[in-house]
């Protein structure tokens, strides 16, 4: 068994709090730094789901998202917060959640997302001070192929999730220069048009971002298409690659990637 301090040191070498933005609330949750810790799962949200199944059969539940975020006034156990955080407390399970800080990095989030989609020579959308850590990634795929195709392969890659690849441009548009952002990433649509791609893939695209973004592209001729994906499905990717760091540097602890869909729609009905 590994103390979970040392592990603690192990995640903050691996994705520095620091690089966390200023709204970001990266770091332990639940847990003591001197529990002993032999099993951990991975997971991109903490759910009541999540906690059920890792209670009794892990020590540490590793996310992505940050459970106590936004506005959390009580842990009441009458509300949904208080129930699952109790319940981790109660079965000594530690939470603990690598946010922002897990975008950036060189195998981060984004990185993991452009790799899984055959983009070379990826580097950050929006770079930071420190060579190869920034938001998003840019880079080329080996060959041009129709958008169309390319959203294929996006399908194909990613888990399956209800909402599926949404393409906001003309699917026999020929497309090479791509830029993703796994996670919500409609923020840095004009930095990935002034970086010249001609696909930007992120999720949680609304509809006047996006529409605003399509005619501005007539106008500049740019024809940046846009692709809205499942935000969990962008970023479960980086589970896997996260779990096997983790292993390499700690054999002595078994880490596990979370097999539950945790992406909240469940059905989408069309005419």
């Amino acid at each position: 068994m590994t103390k979970l301090s040392e592990l603690l040191g192990t995640f903050e070498n691996l994705w520095p709090a620091a690089g966390a933005e200023s709204w970001d609330a990266p770091g332990l949750v639940a847990g003591s730094e001197s529990a002993d810790i032999a099993r951990v799962l991975l997971t991109i949200d903490v759910t009541a789901e999540v906690i059920s199944e890792a209670a009794g059969n892990y020590d540490l539940v590793l996310a992505h998202h940050p459970f106590l975020l936004r506005g959390i006034t009580s842990v009441s156990e009458s509300t949904a917060k208080g129930a699952v955080l109790a319940q981790a407390i109660k079965s000594r399970l530690a939470i603990f959640a690598a946010h922002t800080n897990a975008d950036i990095v060189g195998d981060g989030v984004s990185a993991t997302f452009a790799a899984a989609l055959g983009i070379k020579n990826a580097v950050p959308l929006v770079a930071s001070a420190s060579p190869g850590i920034g938001h998003g990634r840019i880079g080329q795929l080996v060959e041009p192929m129709l958008l169309g195709d390319f959203a294929r392969t996006i399908a194909a890659v990613l888990p399956a999730t209800a909402t599926g690849v949404r393409v906001a441009g003309d699917y026999t548009q020929l497309v090479q220069n791509i830029a993703v952002c796994g996670g919500a990433g409609d923020s840095f649509i004009a930095e990935a048009a002034a970086a010249g791609a001609q696909v930007y893939v992120t999720s949680d695209l609304r509809h006047h971002i996006v529409q605003e973004a399509r005619e501005a592209a007539l106008v500049t001729a740019d024809r940046l298409a846009l692709i809205d994906v499942s935000h969990w499905a962008s970023e479960w990717l980086w589970l896997d690659v996260a779990a096997k760091r983790l292993t390499q540097l700690h054999p002595e602890v078994v880490f596990d990637v979370c097999d539950l869909r945790t992406d909240p729609f469940d059905f989408v009905l069309t005419q």
